[in-house]
């Protein structure tokens, strides 16, 4: 098991919720030192410290464990496509807004 990749994944979940190591590490209940070095692969987590990780960061354990396959984007943008083709013309608009207000949303996050 590489718990240098398992630490990165934290980092990322942790930074696209906006918590600092500080933060994170208070709703766990683990010190500062401690998270970082899980985020590092310094120190082994337990099981627990898993779990209540995956907890506050909104995401399953399995998450953290491995990295997910890689969505398909030509599939996924079909699949949108699909969707939009589902609209009437005139609810086009208001679908294309609600798409833009979820992209920057997103950015903002990633940011």
């Amino acid at each position: 098991m590489k718990y240098f990749d398992i630490g990165q994944r934290i980092r990322r979940y942790r930074k696209a919720c906006g918590l600092s190591q500080e933060a994170l590490a208070q709703k766990v209940g683990i010190s500062v030192t401690h998270m970082s070095h899980i985020e590092t692969g310094n120190t082994k987590l337990s099981l627990p410290v898993l779990a209540k990780i995956a907890e506050e960061l909104s995401v399953g354990t399995d998450a953290l464990l491995s990295d997910a396959p890689k969505p398909d984007k030509a599939k996924l943008s079909a699949e949108v496509q699909d969707i939009l083709d589902s609209f009437e013309i005139d609810e086009l608009p208001v679908a294309v807004e609600v798409l833009r207000a979820l992209r920057d949303s997103l950015a903002k996050r990633r940011a």
